[in-house]
């Protein structure tokens, strides 16, 4: 008898709700595991997620980062109840730094390339102080850049000058002995003398018959003590037979300095103010192959400059 109770006691098993339970947990995994192989995975879902746990918990960043304050680890679990909040606007800021990146890797992204930009750091520089207002040459003023209106008023200062000068050798009598006209540009008024009136054939010392013609010019020039005066030297195409001077290059520098020096030694023309080259026969302003055009080339140009164009 007492080995049939023990019999009785030891045997059995589970319970017979177990075995029920068991069957109904595996039915439901087989459920989810068939819906998981109908559905389909959103790979932009998916990094939305990952971003978001990045942010919230800080977590993805790194390996060798510990866990830091997020958004939830550091506050606590008190906001786990509004956790679809959470996500859902956590994701919006991560789909939106998504786009910015899209935007600024993609060379060929249309919002790149709006007004020509490139990746290069100095254009980039250039385009953003471009849209902050620009250099002041690029400014604009009454619908001109403040270069053009610079030009402008400078121009208009160099016709002034212009009206001035012409006056000024017909109150000298000496309009018929040179030649007054203004650049292109109106940068300056230009003064031109005969080379032939000046200068004998070969030699930069200036004749002293040119002296009072000279003089009068000095005069004009004094009118102008605040603009720079440049004098130029001109020959024409023949060849040196001097022995002083070894090409029309040296000869038309030596006549330019004869003359820069007679304005300000004799006239006080500030020398500070006054400059001086020889362009030999590189500028011609007529033919040389007649004798008349090589005696219009041989000349002695001064210039007066416009306020905007001078120091």
């Amino acid at each position: 008898m007492a080995k049939k109770k023990q019999e009785e006691s030891g045997g059995g098993g589970a319970p017979a709700w177990m075995a029920t339970f068991s069957d109904l947990m595996n039915l439901l995994l087989c459920f989810f595991v068939l819906l998981f192989a109908m559905s389909s995975v959103d790979a932009n879902k998916w990094e939305q997620v990952v971003a978001s746990m990045t942010s919230a918990f800080s977590i993805f960043n790194s390996g060798s980062t510990s866990i830091g304050h997020g958004t939830l680890v550091g506050i606590g679990t008190s906001q786990l109840s509004n956790l679809d909040e959470y996500y859902t606007s956590m994701g919006q800021t991560a789909e939106d730094k998504g786009d910015d990146q899209r935007d600024t890797s993609n060379p060929g992204n249309e919002g790149d390339n709006q007004g020509g930009a490139n990746d290069d750091p100095e254009s980039g520089g250039k385009k953003q102080e471009d849209q902050e207002g620009g250099t002041a040459q690029d400014q604009e003023v009454g619908g001109k850049t403040l270069q053009e209106k610079l030009a402008a008023l400078g121009k208009a200062e160099t016709e002034e000058i212009l009206d001035s000068v012409s006056e000024l050798t017909e109150r000298y009598n000496i309009g018929n002995m040179l030649e007054v006209s203004m650049d292109g540009s109106g940068q300056y008024v230009q003064i031109t003398l005969s080379g032939s009136m000046l200068f004998e054939s070969g030699s930069a010392n200036l004749q002293d018959s040119c002296l009072p013609l000279l003089s009068k010019v000095g005069d004009i020039l004094r009118v102008y003590p605040d603009h720079n005066i440049e004098v130029v030297g001109h020959t024409d195409n023949v060849p040196m037979k001097s022995a002083v001077y070894a090409d029309n290059d040296i000869l038309s520098s030596a006549r330019a300095i004869s003359a820069a020096h007679y304005l300000v030694q004799e006239k006080n023309i500030d020398v500070k103010r006054l400059s001086w080259t020889g362009r030999g026969e590189n500028d011609p302003v007529a033919s040389n192959s007649t004798a008349e055009g090589r005696a219009r080339n041989r000349r002695i140009e001064i210039r007066i400059y416009n306020s905007y164009n001078s120091d």
